[in-house]
Formats: structure tokens, sequence, C-alpha cells
């Protein structure tokens, strides 16, 4: 069996939540709107010694003017040179400051969120840090929040 087979056979199937309802909300014109990023890439600040251990159902959060992460996760199965190459294939922040500065959004907010992506029990970040986060963005009054999985 092939080592993608193998992975396919590992998570196909694990259960995927299905919610009752949908909330909806009146959107803001997109050039009003304060952005936030939250990525799945298991960033932590640069230099730290610590990794992502699997699961691990913490997050990371960055400053805006944030430049200087790192990947903490290590697998085989996932390729790090565009994320070397270019932050911004996984935490656009650089492409939001620039449509901020064009004024296609109305800004970027001060503060995004890193968690770890490779997860197979969702439930203490459905019922913990995933709530936390949504708090603090909430409190920052974030409009939209770009989701970029690994």
């Amino acid at each position: 069996m092939s080592r993608d087979a193998e992975i396919r056979k590992g998570v196909g199937g694990l259960p995927f939540p299905v919610r009752d309802a949908t909330p909806v909300t009146e959107a803001k014109p997109l050039d009003q709107a304060k952005v936030a990023i939250i990525t799945t890439a298991g960033f932590r600040p640069a230099g730290s010694a610590e990794v992502w251990q699997p699961g691990d159902v913490g997050y990371q959060e960055f400053s805006s003017d944030v430049r200087d992460m790192q990947l903490s996760h290590f697998s085989p199965n996932f390729d790090r040179v565009g994320v070397a190459q270019d932050l911004n294939v996984v935490y656009p922040i650089d492409r939001l400051d620039e449509l901020a500065a064009d004024g296609v959004i109305g800004s970027v907010n001060h503060r995004h969120f890193s968690f770890m992506g490779a997860q197979f029990d969702l439930s203490a970040i459905l019922a913990d840090s995933g709530p936390a986060v949504a708090q603090q963005l909430l409190a920052d009054e974030v409009d939209i929040v770009l989701l970029t999985p690994v």
C-alpha cells in the first residue's frame, strides 16, 4: 500500500462535525471591514524550542507586525519549501496590509492566531481554544477571519 493510501485509510473515516444551523449576520462593506488571520500552520515564534505535539489543541497569538515565525510541526507529509520561500503562502499578512493600504479592506487586526492543523479529535478545540480565540476576535471587533489551512 502506498504512503498516500495509508494516510487516506487512517483519516478517511474520522468524524466530521456537523452543525444544525449556520449563523448569518449582515456583512459590512469590505472597504470598512477589519480582517484577521487564523492559520493551521502550527507557527511558533522564531527561535522557540517548543514544537507542536500530536493532539496539541492550543494556539499561538502573533502581533500583526511579526513576520519572524517558524513552522514547528515536522512531518514527512508536509512540504515546507513554499512557506520557507514566502510566509504569505499560509499567512498572507503582507497581502492584507497591501489591501488595507489600497483601501480594498478597512483594516488589518492587530493580532492573528495559529493552531496546529494535524488534528484527529477536534472536541477540545470546539469546546475550549476555538471559542477562546473567537472571543478575542469579537473583542477586537473583527469582521472577517481569513482561515488558511495547511
